[in-house]
């Protein structure tokens, strides 16, 4: 499998995936810049990887969820929480990292999973 950088969004609230989540993907190290911006689908994910293999490359990262909104466009009080960024290294660009984010109006869990 090429590497990539992958994402899944679970609104736990309801145990399903969170569709409609806007998502920056920013590299802070070694440039501040903004990679992409993208929302996630019915499944709670991306229609295509954050970084392709041909993307992939070596640096600090921040993922924005806007979560505030998403659960704002559901009729849902998000007084907690607004915007959750998740800081991680991409240190091996030949492998694969996926970030999901597990979140509620109170809180939000993250891992590096498979």
């Amino acid at each position: 499998m090429p590497p990539k950088l992958s994402t899944h969004v679970l609104d736990l609230t309801t145990g399903r995936p969170a569709a409609g989540v806007k998502i920056e993907l920013w590299l802070k190290h070694p440039a501040t810049a903004l990679v992409k911006t993208c929302t996630t689908n019915s499944d709670g994910r991306t229609d295509t990887p954050l970084l392709d293999e041909t993307e992939m490359n070596a640096g600090s990262y921040e993922l924005v969820f806007f979560v505030k909104s998403y659960f704002a466009n559901r009729g849902v009080e998000c007084v907690f929480l607004e915007d959750v960024p998740v800081r991680f290294t991409i240190s091996d660009p030949a492998a694969s990292y996926h970030v999901p984010l597990l979140v509620t109006p109170w809180s939000y869990s993250t891992y590096r999973g498979s």
